[in-house]
This record gives structure tokens, C-alpha cells and sequence, in this order.
């Protein structure tokens, strides 16, 4: 399989530079190729998890609230969703996912029966919040469901009746379905068998899953025109010979298996979200980095089985991950923002798109309130976070084709990571229209970055930029838009070259025509 990004390295800078000083313009080159990969929507997937206050107050209210809604979730949330064309959301878990069962979520709210969420703060679940409410949900958002379906508690049957139950036209299912107020069956693509099979989706082993996965995906049945697309549970970071087992044993019951990677250096201490060192952010940088040599490594083993590219890897958890804010339950993964993380996920998106024929999804973690969300909210209010702009800024790489390009830059070396590029860079290309997106993650150094648009008749047609005062700085209730998209106007073309004048850690992505 090929590897469309090949970046080259100037030199490691091993100290920091001094502010203000002049370094060598970064080169980006764009190389088009017919034969580069679509980066598929569906690697902007988002995930919502019954954990903390990510459904709960956070996309849904319920109809009665006081609070602004649409059939019961958040009108706010909503419209800012859209904003990004959320194109799959997965749901209900996560760790939850292997202790949900079905049922207690249809049918009269009131009647639901209550659960205790072990896994997240003890927290009394009400089940009011169920299929009936995702699958609308979906709908309003104009989005693809994802079904994480329980297996470490749940039963072979279980799963193949919830499938029925979304999917069948007719049948003691759809009647159910019926009776709770939806006539006509929902459409699901996306159905995960397990969640973390490895850990809290029931400790198995890779052989014993792969035969347990077989055995709950023979009776997930495809009805009335409904075709799922079958994701098996996969790896925990560097666990390689897991993806191996899942290849050899089960590929050809499965269309897709998952990665996991949070950017977690120590999982006993994950330091804290905000008032963070500049040797925290590189670091950070650095373990963020190493989804390339996962998402590598996992790919390279998937070639061997599967050399057509048949097989989505899906990174359906990924993400920062920081001690949560004082005060807040422990359980309910509550942390602030800041642009760190908005650097991450254009760094994490970029190794995305550089992999775009394996990569077929990946899901952040999480959409609102919990870890590295798109937004949060308190009470009535809502603020979007930085992370919520670079995915904004993104939209135009949603099913374009891949450019592939190579880059010369500096690099900050980080003991025991990898090293850090001062610039990171993808682009794409839809309809004649040519998207440029860089990063510069040097908290000192503004960068000049010549990109070589190869001969390509260009013109310059507005950019965008994300940057902030300090890497510290974060959007909260009573200073909303410290951190904000702004008009970016140090961009010029001269020469057959794109000139970028970039401010320390800023995002920029650029339109030409």
C-alpha cells in the first residue's frame, strides 16, 4: 500500500528557539497523483458515550427542558454539529456499550427501567436516552449511526434482535419498533461487535474473541435492503499481535476492525488539561505523533492479509485524555480545551489523511462535555472548543481526493518521542478546489512556509486561521471565543508558490482555485 506523505526532515532542533528569530522557510511540495485515495468523511466521525454529561445535558435535554430544544435535544449543540456535517456518530460506548442492554432504552421514558454505569462515577442511568432517541438524533444531525453492540455482557440473540429491531421491515421486532413510534426502519451501516474486547468489553484473549466475534456476527442479519458494514473489536495501541489473530482468523467475517490510541503518556498521572508546561505540550506532541507508527504497523499487518485493501482500519476512539477538572467527578471525564489539543487533532487528522486508503474511520472521543470534545456546555450555555474549530476548518478535506505532498521543516526533538516537525501539512482536492492545511507547532517561532503548488494554475481564494495568545488559553462560559477561527490574511501567491507567514501554534488552512 503506498505512503502518500513522505516528510523530510531539515535538521532536529534539539532547544528551543529563540522568539522572533528567522528560521528557514519550510517547503511544502504538492505532488497530485490520479491514483492517490479519497480521504473518506467518515475519518471526522465523532463518538457519544453514556459517560459523565456527554448525552445527558449535553445533546439531549429532553423535550419538556427549559432549556432552547428540538424534539428534546439541544438546539444549540445541534446547529453547531451541523456546522462541522458530522458524517457518523458512534454510540452507546465504549465501555458502556458491554453493560447496555437493548430493551431497558424502548418504549415510555417513564417506564424505563434504571441502571448503575459502573464504569463511569456509579452514576444512576435512566435508560432515557435509547435506540429510539439515537437513531432520530442521527437523522436530525444528517449522519451515519454506529452501533456498538454488547458483547462482554450481552447475548448472541440480544445483538440480533437490536438489529432487527432498527432494520426489519416487518416482524416481531418491527412490531415492537412499531409500538414505540416508528413505523418505517431506521437504515445502520456501521455495527461494531464489542468494544475494547481486550479490557472492559470482557478481558478476552485475541483467539477467544475471534471466535466469539465470528459466532455474534454470523446471526447480525442483513434485512430488507439494510447491508451492514461489520466492524470487529481491535487493538489497544501497540498490541500488534492482536490485529494479526483478528486478520488470520476472522478478516473474511468482518469489513472493518478498530484501533484505540489516546494520547497518554502515564496512564497513573495524565497531567493537567490546562496550566501545562512547554515541555507538556511537546511532549504531548510527541505521543500524539505516534499514531503514525500504529496506525503504520496495525496497516502493514492488515497488507499482508488483505494486499486488495478490502479492509477499513478505524480508529473509533482517539484523542487526549487529561486528569479532569477540580471539583468534577472523577468517572464523568470532564476536562477544559485548550489549543494543545486543537494542535493534536490537526496533526492527528493529517497522519489520518496520509493513510486515507486504510483509514476508512475514526472517531474523537468524545462530542460534547467528555475528554477532547467539540463542545461544552453548562446549564443553558455552550461554548465551542478549539478542537471544535479545527474540525471546522477541515470540512473541505471531507471526501476529497488526497494531494499528496512532501515537506522540508525543522524539527524539535523530544526525548523518548518522536520528533516534532515545526510544520505539518496536508492538502486535498474536490471539484477544482484545492484545500492546504498547515500546522505550525512551535510555540516560539513564527514560520514562513513556501508551498510549490507544481505548476498548478492557481489562485488564492481566503484562508482561515486558528491560533491563541497562549497554548494555554481555552474557551470557557464566561470568556466563550478566546480562542476563534479568524480571517488569515499573510498568504500570498508569487512565483508558482503559495507563501504562508505563520504565527507560532496556529492552524491555517487555505483555499485555491
Amino acid at each position: 500500500m503506498k505512503h502518500y506523505l513522505k516528510s523530510i526532515f531539515a535538521m532536529a532542533v534539539a532547544g528551543v528557539a529563540t522568539a522572533g528569530m528567522q528560521a528557514a522557510p519550510a517547503v511544502v511540495e504538492l505532488k497530485p497523483a490520479a491514483d492517490a485515495p479519497v480521504i473518506k468523511k467518515e475519518i471526522y466521525g465523532q463518538f457519544a458515550e453514556h459517560l459523565g454529561r456527554c448525552i445527558y445535558g449535553g445533546l439531549w435535554v429532553g423535550e419538556e427542558s427549559g432549556i432552547p430544544n428540538t424534539q428534546g435535544y439541544r438546539t444549540d449543540v445541534l446547529n453547531a454539529l451541523r456546522e462541522l456535517h458530522v458524517p457518523v456518530l458512534r454510540w452507546p460506548g465504549g465501555c458502556f456499550a458491554d453493560e447496555y442492554h437493548w430493551m431497558d432504552g424502548i418504549g415510555p421514558r417513564e417506564k424505563r427501567p434504571l441502571m448503575v454505569n459502573s464504569n463511569w462515577g456509579g452514576t444512576v442511568e435512566d435508560n432515557s436516552f435509547g435506540t429510539n432517541e439515537f437513531f432520530n438524533f442521527c437523522e436530525l444531525l444528517g449522519c451515519e449511526p454506529y452501533l456498538s453492540g454488547n458483547v462482554g455482557s450481552g447475548t448472541v440473540e440480544e445483538l440480533a434482535k437490536w438489529v432487527e429491531y432498527i432494520t426489519a421491515e416487518n416482524g416481531p421486532m418491527a412490531e415492537m419498533r412499531k409500538r414505540n413510534g416508528r413505523e418505517k426502519p431506521w437504515k445502520l451501516k456501521y455495527l461494531g461487535v464489542g468494544n475494547e474486547s481486550w479490557g472492559c468489553g470482557g478481558n478476552f484473549t485475541a483467539d477467544f474473541y475471534a471466535n466469539v466475534y465470528r459466532r455474534y456476527q454470523t446471526y447480525c442479519r442483513d434485512f430488507d435492503g439494510n447491508k451492514l458494514y461489520k466492524i470487529a473489536s481491535g487493538a489497544n495501541a501497540g498490541d500488534y499481535n492482536w490485529t494479526e489473530v483478528l486478520m488470520r482468523d476472522a478478516m473474511h467475517h468482518f469489513n472493518g476492525v478498530s484501533l484505540h490510541y489516546y494520547s497518554v503518556g502515564d496512564w497513573s498521572y495524565k497531567g493537567p488539561a490546562t496550566g501545562f508546561s512547554n515541555d507538556d505540550y511537546y511532549n504531548t506532541l510527541g505521543l500524539c505523533l505516534e499514531m503514525e507508527t500504529l496506525v503504520q504497523r496495525h496497516s502493514d499487518i492488515m497488507d499482508r492479509f488483505d494486499p486488495e485493501v478490502t479492509k477499513g482500519l478505524m480508529v473509533d476512539e482517539w484523542g487526549t485524555w487529561w486528569e479532569v477538572e477540580p471539583g468534577t467527578n472523577p468517572g464523568h471525564l470532564f476536562q477544559q480545551n485548550t489549543m494543545r489539543d486543537a494542535i493534536v487533532a490537526a496533526l492527528t487528522l493529517n497522519i489520518f489523511h496520509e493513510h486515507a486508503a486504510r483509514v476508512h474511520m475514526a472517531n474523537i472521543a468524545q462530542i460534547a462535555n467528555v475528554l477532547q470534545a467539540m463542545v461544552l456546555t453548562q446549564g443553558p450555555e455552550m461554548v465551542l472548543t478549539p478542537t471544535y474549530y479545527v474540525f471546522k476548518m477541515y470540512v473541505p478535506h471531507q471526501d476529497a481526493r488526497l494531494v499528496p505532498l512532501a515537506v522540508t521543516t525543522d524539527t524539535r526533538f523530544v526525548e523518548g518521542r518522536k520528533a516534532v516537525p515545526e510544520i505539518s501539512a496536508t492538502c486535498s482536492e474536490k471539484d477544482g478546489v484545492y484545500t492546504v492545511s498547515l500546522t505550525n507547532t512551535s510555540l516560539e517561532q513564527a514560520n514562513k512556509v513556501n508551498v510549490d503548488l507544481a505548476g498548478l494554475k492557481l489562485k488564492f481564494a481566503g484562508a482561515q486561521v486558528l491560533t491563541a495568545a497562549s497554548v494555554n488559553d481555552f474557551n470557557d462560559f464566561g470568556q466563550p471565543e478566546k480562542v476563534s477561527l479568524k480571517e488569515f490574511k499573510d498568504a500570498r501567491i508569487s512565483k508558482g508558490n503559495l507563501v504562508v507567514d505563520m504565527p507560532p501554534m496556529s492552524v491555517v488552512t487555505l483555499t485555491l482555485r
